[in-house]
């Protein structure tokens, strides 16, 4: 089972090529500082290996109980 991924938009896209601009809209980072919370599969780590100069990504572990 998938665990959950936290994605954090940490530099601007700002003139970069729009390829990681598209990277960056398909995983729901639009602004600065904007955390989205996305499944821990291939399809996103790979994604997140593309941009990863301009992202935060961290485990989510679920303390609910």
């Amino acid at each position: 089972m998938p665990g959950i991924l936290k994605i954090t938009l940490v530099k601007s896209m700002i003139g970069r090529p729009e390829k990681h601009r598209r990277v960056l809209r398909g995983m729901g980072l639009t602004k600065l500082n904007k955390t989205v919370e996305l499944k821990n599969i291939p399809s996103v780590r790979g994604m997140i290996n593309q941009v990863s100069h301009l992202v935060k990504a961290e485990d989510k572990i679920n303390e609910a109980k």
